[in-house]
Formats: C-alpha cells, sequence, structure tokens
C-alpha cells in the first residue's frame, strides 16, 4: 500500500515505513585490489596517501610539541641560572669599594690626621654612590618636595610649621632609594602640619 501526500512528493511504503528514493547512478563499482577513490569532492587521494599524510602530520605534532618542552625547560633552567647568579654584577662592582674601606682602615691605626681620615672616607662614599648610581640606584630626593605616598613613608607629623610647608616634607629620617624607578625603599619623612 502506497500513500502519497500533499506536501511531500515522494512515495511512502506504508508497510515497512520507508521512502522510496531513487538510487543514486553516479557511483561506479570499485573492483578488488584497486584504491577507494572518491571522486564526487573532486579529491583523488587515495587510502594510503591518507595515511602517509596523517604520519606525517603526527610526526609534524610531535615534533613541535618536543621543541616547545624543549624550549621550555632551557626558559627554566635560565631563569634559574639569572636567579642565582643576577647579584654577581652587583657584588662584583662592590668589591673594589670594600677594598678601598680595607685600606681605610688598615690606615686609619697608622696616622692621627682626623681630616685625612674623614677625605679618605668621603671618597669612598662617592665611589659606592657612584656605584650604585651604576646599576640604577637612585636617592629619593625629599628636602622641600611635597609629601608623595609613592615614594615617602610618614614617620612624624610636625605642628606649627605655617602653610608653606603644610604637606610638605620637612625632614628625612631615613634615605629612600629607587632602582630603576621602582621603590626599593621608602624615604621615611617627617611632614608639616
Amino acid at each position: 500500500m502506497k500513500h502519497q501526500s500533499k506536501n511531500n512528493e515522494k512515495e511512502i511504503n506504508v508497510e515497512d515505513g520507508r521512502r522510496n528514493e531513487p538510487e543514486c547512478t553516479d557511483k561506479q563499482p570499485v573492483e578488488e585490489g584497486q584504491p577507494v577513490t572518491d571522486k564526487s569532492d573532486g579529491n583523488d587521494d587515495s587510502l594510503e596517501d591518507m595515511h602517509a599524510k596523517i604520519a606525517d602530520l603526527q610526526d609534524k605534532y610531535l615534533r613541535t610539541v618536543a621543541e616547545f618542552d624543549n624550549y621550555r625547560k632551557r626558559t627554566i633552567k635560565e631563569k634559574a641560572d639569572l636567579i642565582l647568579s643576577g647579584s654577581e654584577k652587583a657584588v662584583s662592582a662592590i668589591l673594589p669599594i670594600l677594598d678601598d674601606m680595607e685600606r681605610a682602615i688598615d690606615n686609619a691605626g697608622k696616622t692621627e690626621d682626623v681630616q685625612a681620615l674623614r677625605d679618605g672616607l668621603e671618597l669612598i662614599y662617592k665611589k659606592f654612590e657612584k656605584t650604585l648610581e651604576g646599576m640604577g640606584v637612585k636617592k629619593i630626593e625629599t628636602a622641600g618636595k611635597d609629601f608623595d605616598t609613592e615614594v615617602h613613608e610618614a614617620v612624624a607629623m610636625v605642628p606649627g610649621m605655617g602653610d608653606e610647608k603644610k604637606g610638605k616634607v620637612v625632614d628625612c629620617v631615613q634615605t629612600g632609594y629607587t632602582l630603576n624607578d621602582k621603590v626599593l625603599r621608602h624615604a621615611k619623612v617627617a611632614v608639616g602640619q
């Protein structure tokens, strides 16, 4: 028994529930031993070629993963080396100053000239400041500056300083330093109130 509706122009076999559709006639039979090809989308690659491409892509993928893993391990090792020996440059720059201090201490016992000792200490201090500046360390200027919480730490408020000193740094208790514009230590200051 076949039934045809107005909306559906295909015949439906009511007994087994299947549609009677036209068979595809553009498929050709494949002989045994020949590679299977799909000519409907224009791709003429054989199954063996596809397997070769898959193997090649897998090999490329595995090599890429291995290269990335080696890169990651190398980067971790370099970071660890930088952390362990990162202070080497700073220590090397400071060692000559340590030598100067040792010479000054040795000579302090041999002379009674206080001014010569003072001059020697000032020279060592200036050399040390210059070395630190060469490494990017700078003093935070405080004299007469407006109080700035980014670089200053208020340890005291000084009342009765007048309107011109209100909110300004009056005295520096401990010098602050920056390293390449990053605050290493805030300057501890007294602020006018």
